[in-house]
């Protein structure tokens, strides 16, 4: 059996199940009252949203799960036992921000009001979950230290220096597709594309069965809530749902073993973050001005005038650049 039909197998059949599963859950959000509560300070026509049953990503959770555990029994005598054991971390490390996610989301929908767990407590565990995550990353298969960068061939061994970049880059990405989740269907799009580039990379550089497994993760479980999530959508995922998605894909930069390509097909992830910070930073250096109309990026374009629709479109094409841009850094 070769890779592309182990992605395809599995993408179809996280796709149907992510499908199936919130077909029965959306009702049931709407029948416990879950709905999202949506900011003030956020453009004001996203308040016709507010009520929408969030925490959606649990369909695609558990639909990972299963998929992981029947990918488990299928290929347990014949899987390399290190390829294994990284599907394993990746898969705990998003299942363990996923948790966080869902504590915070239950916490808004008690307080009916968005604001869940404090941003540092967030940040403290997301923390401790990247630490746990590198060291059993380090301890059951290795980590190589050596940074490439991409079309100039050079390649520089950092030693213990690389943690901490890699320790940054998992935090800071878990929370950047968090911040991208602010719009129908972006988050899920972009997400969509990061999958395809890793089948891109699995058929065209590397090669694995895990790295076949993480792609189809990611592109069927983003497919199987777009169709529920595209514009209007009629669920969102919740913090539950885009933290996962957000360790899940931080934590590929260990299957392409290069955080300097990671940081080109995540560009959208990183650009949201980037400008939620300009934001911060220039509003405190200028006494009050800003530098975006609003922040994260998406909501400034909404301000100028963008449908969501156009926005979605445009952003996902970008990543899609840009992951066709650091595939081929990684086939020089």
């Amino acid at each position: 059996m070769n890779y592309f039909i182990v992605f395809a197998i599995f993408g179809i059949f996280i796709f149907i199940l992510t499908f199936v599963f919130l077909k029965k859950l959306i009702p049931v959000l709407v029948s416990k009252h879950m709905g999202q509560k949506i900011l003030d300070i956020g453009p004001r026509w996203h308040k016709s949203k507010e009520g929408t049953p969030t925490m959606g990503g649990i369909s695609f959770i558990f639909a990972g799960i299963i998929a992981f555990l029947i990918f488990s029994i299928a290929f347990f005598k014949d899987i390399d036992v290190r390829q294994y054991l990284i599907v394993i971390n990746i898969i705990v490390y998003g299942i363990l921000n996923g948790m966080v996610g869902l504590i915070d989301d239950m916490a808004k929908i008690r307080k009916r009001k968005n604001e869940g767990l404090r941003p540092w407590m967030k940040l403290v565990f997301q923390a401790v979950f990247s630490i746990v995550f590198l060291f059993s990353m380090n301890l059951t298969v290795g980590i190589n230290t050596v940074l490439k960068v991409p079309f100039f061939n050079i390649s520089v061994d950092l030693g213990f220096f690389y943690y901490i970049i890699l320790f940054i880059f998992l935090v800071g990405i878990v929370n950047s597709v968090n911040l991208t989740d602010g719009i129908d269907g972006l988050a899920s799009s972009v997400v969509f594309t990061v999958g395809l580039f890793l089948l891109m990379f699995n058929l065209l550089v590397a090669d694995g069965y895990h790295i076949s497994f993480v792609s189809a993760l990611l592109v069927g479980s983003s497919l199987g809530f777009l169709t529920y999530n595209y514009y209007p959508a009629r669920v969102f995922m919740g913090d539950t749902g885009s933290l996962y998605f957000g360790g899940i894909i931080a934590a590929t930069v260990l299957l392409t073993n290069n955080v300097i390509v990671a940081l080109l097909y995540c560009f959208v992830f990183v650009a949201e973050s980037v400008s939620d910070i300009l934001q911060v930073a220039y509003f405190k250096i200028t006494n009050g001005k800003r530098l975006f109309k609003i922040a994260p990026v998406h909501h400034h374009f909404e301000k100028c005038g963008w449908s969501e629709s156009k926005v979605v479109s445009v952003f996902t094409l970008t990543n899609t650049l840009f992951c066709l841009i650091a595939l081929l850094g990684l086939m020089l």
